[in-house]
């Protein structure tokens, strides 16, 4: 009987260490042929967290997806803000190659004297959660949008504040957004505080959970600053970037920041444990990045690294390759690709972008990022920039130009405000006056591992000169393969995306026939999105608008309802049609 059990005890013991290896041994891995995807995306973050080197401030629920995933130092945002690079993101299309390239072009156009518009890619661009739709994906987005377009109706199973995942049908693949606007530039304004609708993250998919029943003041959707969640000493010694001065205003500032960082990180933590709690970990790419760098003075907007550069963590199933650093060169316009590749299909030739992961990624990895500058709001400029491992070489289109240039919004920061009156008062030093000239150089050239901080232009400088070349032909090359002008004022851009017609293009409405037993539907505008809905017993009709992408059958006497979208056009009337006969 010992020998036995003594035998039991040795191959149950093998077992679990083969399980073990298996799970530890990044060769033996394999992720799922159709994994769930999850984004946790937070807003104006630059690498102000443990993982990426910076103690400020704890961020349990990050850094232990640090710990059990690859971090990706060297992830770039196309702008400095967050409208035109979620474009890139959804399309994997540079934002100037479609008109996505100024901030808010779809509203707030009063100011600029212009039309709202919207950015039109070409006619075969869908978003990419449409083609992950496509392939069986329930996609859902909780729930900022932000595209410089209106996202057709096709481009989600559910967009709102209580859109995830637990939706879904039963085992149905996921690619499920959450955004985090904790960390947003307007969390450093006053009123300032932790913000009430952010509470969503700790109770998703509960629709009955009402804000004020919950004991949360909901004025304004926000505390105090004294009743704001401290999670940081006031008295914290930060390490205040060069080009910034070290005063009270601009401490508080600082405080505002990684505090809301680490209530960001309590949220992520929520959504992590539902992703637990619902047993999906082990099937589940999880993806955290920021939509651009960080919120501060001289940060955003500018296509400095502090304002492109922002960190990503992925979680791979089984923790494969956990803990490493992935040094890679990684743009924006590379999600769209690499998402695709990830669940095994070939993305489309359109993209710009490369895939680093997955069945199709790209046999060389990327040498160059590409970013661009231009209309923020009410202030216009012209800059583009290339980078490379090392070096940023910058464009200034408008070099007449100061940099900084008076925008009302980015004035309610006081650290802008401290900013703007210390150099009134000729108070700042040479380097916080860096911004503040009334012009620019045509070209810089900056080394970004010796000058971080990008202070230091190297263009003028002949050892230089052959790596300023490089640069310079790299953008040539890149503007001309976009088809980017920056000379383009942004009137004659509207018309070039209208083809010359005074109004916003419309999709066309829809046609519905039948052919064979089944419905045939076919829209006039090229590239547009066709979504349908058939209504149930209960005469009610689904919540989500499902792709089509070939003819169907219906129950007889069905009615169906039918909506037809380019992206960047008008969409087109919805068409109702009752009691469809097939033929």
């Amino acid at each position: 009987m010992i020998r036995i059990l003594s035998i039991v005890f040795f191959v149950s013991t093998l077992l679990i260490s083969c399980k073990t290896q298996k799970e530890n041994n990044p060769s033996e891995i394999k992720i799922p042929k159709k994994p769930n995807i999850l984004w946790l995306v937070t807003e104006d973050m630059g690498a102000y967290i443990p993982p990426f080197g910076d103690t400020t401030v704890e961020t349990p629920n990050l850094s232990r997806l640090a710990k059990e995933g690859v971090i990706y130092p060297n992830l770039y945002s196309t702008s400095g803000v967050c409208a035109p690079s979620r474009a890139a993101i959804a399309t994997g299309m540079y934002p100037s190659s479609i008109g996505a390239n100024h901030m808010r072009v779809n509203s707030n156009m009063k100011q600029t004297g212009l039309k709202a518009y919207e950015s039109v890619p070409p006619s075969e661009v869908k978003m990419i959660s449409e083609l992950l739709r496509m392939n069986g994906y329930y996609c859902s987005n909780n729930y900022k949008e932000d595209y410089q377009f209106r996202a057709p109706v096709t481009a989600w199973d559910e967009s709102s504040p209580y859109a995830h995942w637990r939706n879904r049908k039963k085992d149905q693949p996921f690619y499920a957004v959450f955004n985090f606007t904790e960390t947003h530039e307007s969390g450093l304004f006053e009123p300032y505080g932790f913000r009430n609708i952010e509470t969503r993250h700790y109770y998703e998919g509960d629709t009955t959970y009402v804000w004020k029943q919950n004991g949360l003041p909901d004025a304004k959707n926000r505390f105090s600053e004294e009743d704001t969640p401290k999670h940081l000493p006031k008295n914290t010694k930060f390490n205040i970037p060069p080009y910034l001065p070290d005063t009270k205003e601009v401490r508080n500032d600082m405080w505002k920041l990684y505090n809301n960082i680490a209530e960001m990180d309590k949220q992520v933590g929520a959504v992590l444990k539902q992703l637990e709690e619902d047993g999906l970990l082990e099937n589940t790419i999880i993806f955290f990045y920021g939509d651009h760098g960080g919120p501060l003075p001289r940060e955003k907007r500018l296509i400095y690294d502090s304002g492109l550069n922002t960190p990503m963590i992925i979680r791979f199933p089984y923790q494969k390759n956990a803990g490493t650093k992935d040094n890679q060169l990684i743009s924006f316009v590379d999600f769209a690709p690499t998402l695709l590749s990830l669940i095994g299909v070939e993305p489309p030739k359109y993209m710009q972008g490369k895939a680093f992961l997955g069945k199709y990624k790209s046999e060389k990895e990327r040498k160059y990022i590409h970013a661009a500058a231009d209309r923020f709001d009410e202030v216009t400029d012209v800059i583009r920039a290339v980078r490379d491992s090392q070096f940023k070489y910058i464009r200034n289109y408008r070099p007449e130009q100061g940099y900084y240039l008076p925008l009302a919004y980015r004035e309610k920061i006081p650290s802008m405000q401290e900013l703007l009156r210390l150099r009134d008062e000729g108070k700042l030093n040479d380097v916080q006056m860096q911004w503040f000239r009334d012009h620019k150089p045509k070209e810089e050239l900056f080394d970004c591992k010796e000058d971080p901080f990008e202070l230091v232009n190297l263009a003028d400088k002949p050892e230089y000169n052959q790596k300023l070349q490089e640069l310079s032909k790299e953008m040539d090359r890149w503007l001309t393969t976009i088809h980017d002008d920056p000379n383009l004022p942004e009137e004659k851009l509207i018309e070039k995306l209208w083809n010359g017609k005074e109004n916003q293009p419309v999709t066309a409405t829809p046609k519905i026939t039948t052919l064979n037993n089944k419905v045939i539907l076919n829209c006039k505008t090229k590239g547009a999105s066709i979504g349908y809905k058939i209504k149930e017993a209960n005469g009610i009709y689904p919540k989500s608008w499902t792709v089509y992408q070939e003819a169907f059958t219906l129950p007889k006497n069905s009615t169906l309802l039918v909506k037809a979208h380019r992206i960047g056009f008008k969409a087109s009337k919805t068409v109702e049609e009752k009691e469809v006969n097939l033929k």
